[in-house]
């Protein structure tokens, strides 16, 4: 008896310590849901539905009795791709930007802070419960990518890392979201700062990129500046935008080419990127999100204002 006692404490224990007070209530008001359910259900049934629909059409448009073309399984995947990106664009910023702010707004905040719980636990749990459904619903997808492999044209790895990437920006989206939340006190301004900052980074770094390389394409064939090699600086432009580090990993060669002067003309023949695009991509946007998150946890509590002596 004493040994399953001690037993149920150790397991209880290790409970604590995963999962906190803050982060269970957060699970259990998120998931227990029907709403949570049926938006699992429709949105795979949705993506599946749109799958078998592309993969009747192109067995169509190739003639009956013909086989599945690998490359057409390779495009599917790039759209899959992209659109479980784009979904997490438009759910992650949703999700974080008022998890703060609402909770000050029900007057719930200052009782939350009087707890126990660290800031950084709070943070921390705010994030992981916001993210937590989103993420199951992209790894809930897992089956409808399975059917690309029954014909060729997608390696294993190229699905880990694209699931990788998921991962890491909810991540980063949500360490805006929660920023916003924190330093905002109206959940719908915060909302859309967030927002803002998530279409800069999709839209606002792709437009810039084009015109960059637009102008220096210009100047070099101007001879307005020297070139010594075949690539520019522009190339770290697009390297910030989310869709160019998601093609990166599923064409490897686009960072070559995203790096090169001749990338418009198509002439010259590109060397090695310094690094793939994908690999600045996280480790500028983790220092980013990285240091949101430790200015979330500093200014979560309110501090009082040091009086200046006389």
């Amino acid at each position: 008896m004493n040994e399953q006692a001690a037993a149920r404490t150790g397991k209880a224990a290790w409970r604590n310590r995963l999962i906190n007070p803050v982060l269970d209530k957060e699970f259990r008001l998120r998931m227990r849901t029907p709403r949570s359910m049926w938006t699992l259900f429709f949105y795979l049934f949705a993506l599946g539905l749109m799958s078998l629909s592309a993969i009747y059409l192109t067995q169509g448009m190739s003639g009956r009795g013909a086989a599945f073309n690998p490359e057409q399984s390779k495009i599917l995947f790039y759209f899959l791709s992209m659109a479980q990106l784009g979904l997490i664009a438009f759910m992650a910023p949703g999700l974080t930007a008022g998890v703060i702010s609402g909770e000050r707004e029900k007057q719930t905040l200052n009782l939350l802070l009087t707890t126990q719980q660290s800031s950084a636990t709070i943070i921390l749990s705010k994030l992981v419960s916001s993210l937590s459904f989103m993420i199951l619903i992209v790894f809930s997808t897992v089956p409808v990518y399975s059917m690309m492999f029954l014909f060729g044209g997608v390696s294993p790895k190229q699905l880990v890392l694209v699931f990788a990437f998921y991962l890491f920006i909810m991540f980063v989206l949500g360490s805006f979201g929660v920023l916003f939340s924190t330093l905002l006190k109206r959940t719908m301004i915060s909302v859309i700062v967030t927002y803002g900052v998530t279409l800069f980074i999709f839209a606002g770094t792709a437009i810039l990129f084009f015109v960059m390389q637009g102008i220096v394409e210009q100047a070099r064939m101007n001879g307005t500046i020297a070139v010594t090699s075949g690539f520019t600086w522009v190339g770290h432009i697009i390297a910030l935008n989310p869709v160019g580090a998601l093609y990166s990993i599923l064409d490897p060669q686009i960072s070559d080419q995203a790096f090169s002067l001749n990338y418009f003309s198509g002439g010259g023949q590109s060397k090695g990127a310094p690094m793939a695009l994908w690999q600045e991509f996280m480790i500028v946007y983790g220092v980013i999100a990285i240091f949101a998150n430790w200015l979330s946890i500093r200014k979560l509590r309110p501090r009082l204002g040091v009086r200046n002596r006389r």
